[in-house]
C-alpha cells in the first residue's frame, strides 16, 4: 500500500477521505498507510487539518492513534490549539482507552504546550499514577520518560 501511494501520488486526496470516514477496517489503514508516506508538515495534509481533528472525536482507539500520529507531524496553526487540546486530555484522561492512543494524545499535548510554556507545569499532573495503572508497562515507562524530559525543560525554563 505505502508503495502505491507513493507511486501514484493522484490517489492521496482519495486516501485522505477515506481516512476520515467510517468504513472499517479501511479507514483506519487508510490513516495508517497515509502516515506512513507524508513528510512533516506536509502540504498535502495541512488543508485537511480540521477535518482530521473533527474526526478524531468519534472515531474508535486505533483510528484515533494513527490519526493523530498525522496530526503529530504537523505544524498547527493556533487557532487548533484549544480544541486538539481539549480533545487530547479527553482522550488521555480516559483511562480505559487503548495505551497507544492514549500515549499519543499525550505527545500531542506536549506539542501543543510547546506554543505556551505556561501548560508544561501542569502535564506533570498527568503522570499520577490513577493515569498510568492502566498502561502497559512500555507505554508506561515511554510516558514517564517523555514526563521526565519535559520537568527537565520546565527546570531550565524556571531558571532563566
Amino acid at each position: 500500500m505505502i508503495s502505491f501511494m507513493n507511486s501514484h501520488p493522484e490517489c492521496f486526496d482519495e486516501a485522505i477521505e477515506l481516512a476520515l470516514s467510517d468504513k472499517q477496517p479501511y479507514s483506519w489503514r487508510a490513516a495508517f498507510v497515509l502516515w506512513s508516506v507524508i513528510k512533516e508538515n506536509d502540504k498535502r495534509i495541512q488543508r485537511h487539518i480540521n477535518k482530521i481533528i473533527k474526526a478524531v472525536r468519534n472515531k474508535n482507539d486505533g483510528h484515533q492513534r494513527e490519526l493523530l500520529k498525522i496530526l503529530l507531524m504537523m505544524q498547527l496553526d493556533k487557532k487548533y490549539e484549544g480544541v486538539l487540546f481539549d480533545l487530547c486530555m479527553n482522550i488521555w484522561e480516559h483511562i480505559g482507552k487503548a495505551p497507544a492512543v492514549r500515549v499519543n494524545a499525550l505527545k500531542m499535548i506536549i506539542k501543543i504546550a510547546d506554543n505556551h510554556p505556561e501548560l508544561k507545569k501542569e502535564i506533570s499532573l498527568l503522570a499520577q499514577d490513577h493515569y498510568l495503572e492502566s498502561l502497559s508497562p512500555g507505554a508506561r515507562h515511554s510516558v514517564k520518560k517523555i514526563i521526565s524530559e519535559l520537568n527537565n525543560i520546565v527546570a531550565v525554563y524556571d531558571n532563566d
